[in-house]
């Protein structure tokens, strides 16, 4: 079984999770861009699957959407996927100051 996680800040720019997390669980993020989320940074490592990206995102009719609407004041949105049994990223993600949990999605 794998876990989806969604954590978020609304203290934190994606630039700025993006170099607390590089040195804090030393993995490197690469930079990529969709029309649908707009620019994310990517990072794979043995934990897991590990996402930056803005809630804010292009809409279709030129305004912004939020990828996550049901909370309106989180600015950047980290989305990871690890084994159910992998605790060792959620502990290590615990103790980044600004960041929290919204939720989890077992699949």
């Amino acid at each position: 079984m794998t876990d989806y996680d969604t954590y978020g800040t609304g203290t934190h720019t994606a630039s700025e999770l993006v170099h607390l997390l590089t040195s804090h669980l030393d993995v490197v993020f690469t930079e990529r861009e969709s029309d649908y989320r707009g620019v994310y940074h990517l990072a794979q490592g043995a934990d897991g699957r590990i996402e930056i990206q803005p809630n804010a995102i292009p809409g279709d009719d030129g305004q912004d959407d939020l990828y996550a609407p049901e909370h309106p004041a989180v600015r950047v949105l980290l989305l990871i996927s690890t084994p159910t049994a992998g605790r060792t990223l959620h502990t290590r993600l615990g103790t980044v100051q600004g960041l929290v949990h919204l939720g989890r999605e077992p699949w």
